[in-house]
């Protein structure tokens, strides 16, 4: 039957009204693969990912590497159900099939896999992948008759052309938790690990990251950037060089310094020029170049962290473990100003990722009392209708009460190396280390 449908459209109209899996993946799933460009011999059907199977497997053949011969190096994953599981964005049974799209893309055969989609031939949604790090690249989308051809369009405009950096927001809304020093240190550390690096300065009353780096301000460079549409964000970049005198080497990552051009306007004022979108579009070029753009965000929910938080896919949040306004900003941000901007989105980015502790070495009576505010916490935001679980302990589970939460320690040694205009992971060991397993926890694959 599926042979004589020559449309994606017809084919989702010849789907009966409560059509089971089965039905969804031999009458909808070849259309749809092939409407994204994948023709038969470039999918594999239940792909082993390495925990467990994905209904479908795609990857466009290279040369004489067919996928479908080979099953080797994947690049989207596909996850059917059938339309009596409600894939709206509000439905228990959309958060499963999401959880078990990422445990696919998460697998040890799909360290390839840029991307993931579940469907259930009502509802679509795309997931990007970029090394351990999953977020939206669309929202969860109803699809019908009317919008299939348009809605599958710009899902294959995306598999197509994907953009090559991560954008992370390093923010609370609490100050004094070590965001400067975050994005500082992850920036260098990244780039010892061999990745492409832009950290931007967007936090112009403080200053903190180009102070911290010894590197000149920008004087109205920036805000003439973001404000005219002929003037690229790229013309503000000053590198940061470090030799490594003993292997006659250099390491490099580039700056967007501050700008304090940005302090002398009032916020109506500044808002008149810079949109909430505004450094989102200006870093269009850049999100091709780099591998990871870092943004360091001011400790408010004004103009310059709006913008941040909208240009980013994750949302990075510093805690400290004795510092319950941490916590709790933490906890606000996730209920309040990340779907703030992921609803003036219309990918439905960024997400924030779990919490860290960022500081001082903890004991485990001061575990014991962080952990006691944020079940606290959690308890008055599942009353309001936010699960915040996986946000505070990401590896507990219904078979594993895991309390887990990664720290960053030493904090003296860190921040005292803003003073020597030196990252700390260039001139420290254990800063070396603590933020190799930042990385590591976080975004590395």
């Amino acid at each position: 039957m599926s042979m004589t449908i020559v449309s994606l459209r017809e084919a989702l109209q010849r789907l009966p009204e409560n059509a089971a899996e089965a039905i969804v993946s031999d009458l909808f799933a070849p259309h749809l693969l092939r409407a994204l460009g994948f023709h038969s011999e470039e999918i594999y059907p239940e792909y082993n990912t390495g925990h467990g199977n994905v209904d479908k497997a795609a990857r466009k053949t290279i040369g004489d590497n067919v996928f479908l011969h080979t099953k080797s190096n994947p690049y989207v994953l596909l996850e059917l159900k059938g339309r009596d599981i409600n894939l709206s964005e509000d439905a228990a049974q959309y958060q499963k099939t999401v959880n078990q799209l990422k445990h696919y893309l998460l697998a040890p055969n799909c360290k390839t896999v840029q991307w993931g989609i579940i469907t259930n031939s009502c509802h679509i949604q795309l997931f990007r992948k970029h090394e351990k790090v999953i977020y939206p690249a669309t929202k969860c989308l109803s699809i019908d008759a009317d919008n299939i051809d348009k809605v599958i369009a710009s899902i294959r405009q995306k598999i197509e052309n994907p953009t090559k950096a991560l954008t992370i927001a390093v923010y609370n809304n609490k100050g004094g938790v070590g965001k400067t020093t975050t994005t500082v240190n992850l920036a260098a550390i990244l780039t010892v690990l061999g990745k492409k690096v832009l950290a931007i300065d967007f936090d112009p009353n403080q200053q903190d990251l180009t102070n911290s780096l010894g590197l000149p301000l920008n004087h109205g460079s920036v805000f003439d950037a973001l404000k005219e549409r002929d003037v690229e964000l790229q013309s503000t970049i000053h590198t940061y060089k470090f030799p490594l005198k003993r292997h006659n080497i250099e390491l490099r990552f580039d700056v967007i310094p501050a700008d304090p051009a940005l302090t002398n306007e009032s916020e109506p004022i500044l808002r008149n020029y810079l949109k909430i979108n505004t450094l989102y579009r200006k870093l269009e070029l850049s999100r091709q170049e780099y591998d990871y753009i870092l943004i360091d965000s001011p400790p408010n929910w004004r103009v310059f962290s709006q913008s941040a938080v909208y240009a980013a896919d994750v949302v990075l949040i510093p805690t400290k473990h004795n510092n319950r306004f941490s916590l709790e900003n933490a906890a606000m941000a996730m209920k309040k100003f990340i779907p703030e901007v992921q609803n003036k989105k219309s990918d439905g980015s960024p997400i924030p990722l779990p919490i860290f502790f960022n500081g001082e070495k903890i004991t485990l009576p001061q575990m014991s009392v962080a952990q006691q505010e944020i079940n606290n916490i959690l308890k008055t935001a599942k009353k309001e209708g936010f699960d915040l679980l996986s946000y505070f302990y990401p590896r507990y589970t219904n078979a594993k009460k895991d309390l887990y939460i990664h720290e960053v320690p030493s904090y003296a040694h860190i921040a005292g190396a803003a003073f020597s205009r030196i990252p700390a992971v260039y001139r420290d060991r254990p800063a070396h280390e603590y933020y190799k397993n930042l990385a590591k926890e976080y975004f590395l694959q």
